[in-house]
């Protein structure tokens, strides 16, 4: 079946342009080939479908707060056609026994592509190596997100481990000893309210020992939800160097800061909001390429979990939903980057550095969302696909509306 899909513009080889999508057997191919039907989006736009690299879909061990029916058909709803899951999850995924209850699920349950995540220790208590050759046929990486590996040992070993079997490390930098019971980061809103403080050498303190462990070994290196100006010099300067490293943050550390928190628990998120020097600074960040793509570390809670106020709530809130249209509105319509940026930063670099498949170029599988861009509503939690409904940006005024993903040429939103 050849279907030649149309809009105002669409996303082609690193632009938009008004040529139309053409699509056979599930695969983008030429222009030129004969066409049997013809879908015309009008004044929408046609993007490649979006990768999301680091979500908590919570199944197996937490349905209660998402399931992977749920977390990936919310992904639909913000556009995402490939989302890779952390291994925070009962069992942790440390064997390729354990692995293979998510991959179950996976398999019977989710309308997206999704990529689990190994643990890189054994119940992701940094203790021993988990069974990273058993599971590295059937996992995108290895992380013990939500936790820093803290020795150094045993980071240099799983480096070791991962870099030979081809497979990358995604690090959760945080240093224990440094958190002192903090929750929000320490910074002027904790000095006013009287909350405990993380502070930002926490986090940039285990980038810097990995980015020197990465040299010794070679292995290819991933940080997750960097959210400090530290984290980004140091960053930026290993990449000056020719260390094979990557890096993500979230669209949260992107609009908010420390000053913006109210005493709910859908402001709590770890690491925290930082201050507006670290928020300018991870700007700064993504226009100059040391910050490769945004993920939105989607983490759905209860209700209940997160109605305990700040200091109380559990840490993490949801954003596959709210992503694109924030950051559309916030830095595309506002001037700070392209459009043809933001593609890049949540489809395009997301896919080369892991290796998602899945596109809008020719030879690719035919995965793609489309978006009205002029269509402008307010955030409502109420609305989303997701389990999950604390976010910082209830109630804020965004511009772009998902109303359609394709995965291989087949409407699944």
């Amino acid at each position: 079946m050849k279907n030649l899909f149309k809009a105002k513009k669409v996303y082609h080889d690193t632009e938009f342009s008004s040529l139309p999508l053409a699509v056979e057997n599930g695969i983008v191919v030429s222009r030129d080939t004969d066409i049997a039907d013809i879908i015309d989006f009008g004044n929408c736009y046609i993007f490649p479908g979006f990768a999301d690299v680091h979500v908590h879909l919570r199944e197996p061990g937490f349905s209660y707060k998402e399931t992977i029916k749920s977390g990936t058909l919310a992904s639909a709803h913000g556009g995402y056609t490939a989302v890779c899951s952390m291994p925070n999850l009962n069992p942790v995924p440390d064997s390729k026994e354990n692995l293979q209850r998510q991959l179950d699920i996976i398999e019977s349950d989710a309308c997206i592509a999704v990529y689990p995540y190994g643990s890189i220790t054994v119940g992701q208590l940094g203790e021993a190596l988990s069974d990273m050759e058993g599971m590295s046929k059937d996992v995108i990486a290895f992380s013990d997100d939500g936790r820093g590996v803290q020795s150094d040992d045993m980071m240099r070993e799983a480096m070791l481990k991962a870099k030979s079997l081809g497979k990358m490390i995604v690090a959760h930098c945080e240093v224990n000893e440094l958190l002192k019971g903090g929750y929000i980061h320490d910074g002027e809103y904790a000095r006013l309210h009287g909350h405990k403080g993380i502070c930002s050498e926490s986090e940039w303190r285990q980038i810097a020992r990995d980015i020197e462990l990465v040299k010794e070994t070679g292995c290819s290196y991933h940080v997750c939800h960097i959210s400090t100006k530290e984290s980004v010099d140091i960053i930026r300067k290993a990449k000056a160097e020719g260390v094979d490293i990557t890096c993500e943050t979230g669209p949260h550390y992107l609009i908010l800061n420390d000053m913006c928190l109210k005493e709910e628990g859908r402001f709590k998120m770890n690491p925290p909001l930082r201050s507006e020097e670290d928020r300018l600074a991870l700007i700064e960040g993504i226009k100059d390429g040391t910050i490769d793509m945004i993920a939105t570390d989607h983490a759905p809670h209860s209700a209940e979990e997160k109605g305990r106020g700040l200091e109380k709530s559990a840490m993490g809130v949801v954003g596959i939903e709210t992503a694109f249209p924030l950051l559309y509105t916030h830095l595309v319509c506002t001037g700070i980057i392209t459009l043809e940026r933001l593609v890049e930063l949540m489809s395009i670099n997301p896919k080369k550095r892991f290796g998602i498949k899945g596109g809008t170029d020719e030879g690719r599988q035919a995965d793609f969302c489309v978006i009205d861009l002029e269509n402008e509503y307010t955030i409502n939690p109420d609305e989303f696909y997701s389990m999950g409904r604390a976010t910082p940006f209830e109630g804020f005024k965004v511009k772009g509306k998902v109303v359609h993903t394709y995965i291989k040429g087949e409407k699944i939103f």
